[in-house]
């Protein structure tokens, strides 16, 4: 085939795909965004989008269940073992008896009182875990801090050094988010 035995040039095919190139670029880009939406619009690199999610929905799955007294559930929760109960030995570092009297509602250990609702104020990423900061019963301020660690999506407190800044906060020794 030479240059003079050129095919025909096709103009409903090149619009046919033109339009497909176009259409498929914005279900990516809408999938993009719905996916960010989802996952609580982070300000954060979109593979960690999964953690933002999976944290805030067993952050919720957590506090409710304390909200709602429900102690063992919540432990089961925390450790991430629902049958937590048949293998104590495993959890020896944070035993249920600690859990309890950090999160019972008439701990002396615990300073929130009786767990009655929840806001997620933030969520960042501290290294390979997600922070969140947590408003207890309607506060301002004085946020309970947890870590949600995605590869065994167990909680724990947020390490002391790192402290997320809550909307409206004007702390400098904050981590922005």
């Amino acid at each position: 085939m030479t240059l003079l035995d050129a095919p025909v040039f096709d103009e409903l095919r090149a619009r046919r795909r033109r339009n497909i190139a176009y259409i498929a670029t914005g279900v990516l880009a809408v999938l993009f965004v719905v996916s960010w939406l989802i996952s609580g619009r982070p300000v954060d690199w979109p593979w960690n989008w999964p953690a933002h999610l999976f944290g805030r929905i067993t952050v919720n799955r957590f506090l409710t269940a304390v909200e709602q007294n429900d102690l063992k559930k919540a432990y089961g929760i925390w450790v991430h073992d629902p049958n937590w109960e048949q293998n104590k030995a495993k959890h020896g570092v944070y035993p249920f008896e600690r859990f309890e009297g950090d999160f019972g509602s008439n701990s002396s250990q615990n300073t929130y009182g009786a767990f009655h609702s929840h806001e997620i104020a933030t969520a960042a990423m501290y290294g390979n875990t997600l922070l969140v900061a947590i408003l207890i019963n309607g506060r301002k301020s004085d946020a309970l801090d947890l870590s949600y660690e995605p590869k065994t999506r167990q909680l724990s407190f947020g390490p002391p050094d790192a402290e997320l800044c809550l909307p409206g906060s004007t702390d400098a020794g904050c981590m922005r988010r």
